[in-house]
């Protein structure tokens, strides 16, 4: 999945309405079982850098980052993102309530993605309602070999960079791209643009 990282100064990126800040359940739980910064990096392919800007949070880190983490750490990803599981039977229909939904937003603010697919599918299928404003970017750096996105554009416009290729995409539009390469989503436009991404890693 794509990660909001434009170059701002950091603000504190989680918002009333959102998600639970995770920075201290990670430090919490890396500094149980007395793993430095360097050796969770190591063990979970993220970079020492993000490691302490997220146990600061000063950034929020995408589903899959997080996907990572948890299974380095050897913990579930529901632990990150919430205080505790309900053990309920599931019912036949599940309904997520717009205000349960997850966000993650931009240092800037210019760039949110609700995360409306399941926990259990994160690193796996994923997808988000992407909403940018006008001049934001949303830019990533390569996603695992094989990762695929694909992008529908809901309202306004936006453009897609992935490599040294970029298209403009507008409303009804879908573009399809490897996300294993640098990539990038932008709003062009003086409105903002929403569109739903869908992320698929390799099996």
């Amino acid at each position: 999945m794509t990660q909001p990282s434009p170059p701002n100064t950091p603000k504190p990126p989680i918002q009333s309405d959102g998600p639970p800040a995770v920075g201290g359940a990670l430090q919490a739980l890396r500094q149980a079982q007395q793993l430095s910064l360097d050796d969770l990096s190591r063990r979970a392919g993220v970079s020492k850098s993000m490691l302490s800007q997220i146990e600061r949070n000063l950034t929020n880190p995408t589903v899959a980052v997080l996907w990572r983490l948890a299974n380095a750490l050897g913990v579930n990803l529901a632990d990150f993102l919430a205080n505790g599981a309900v053990s309920a039977p599931a019912p036949a229909i599940a309904v997520v309530q717009p205000h349960a939904i997850p966000a993650l937003k931009s240092p800037d603010g210019r760039c949110e993605l609700r995360i409306l697919g399941p926990i259990d599918l994160a690193g796996k299928f994923e997808w988000y309602e992407l909403t940018i404003q006008p001049g934001g970017v949303l830019a990533s750096e390569p996603h695992d070999a094989g990762t695929q996105e694909h992008l529908s554009v809901l309202s306004g416009s936006m453009t897609v960079r992935a490599a040294e290729d970029e298209k403009k995409l507008k409303h009804g539009d879908t573009a399809r791209y490897g996300a294993d390469v640098a990539h990038a989503i932008a709003n062009p436009g003086k409105s903002a643009a929403t569109a739903l991404l869908v992320v698929v890693h390799p099996a």
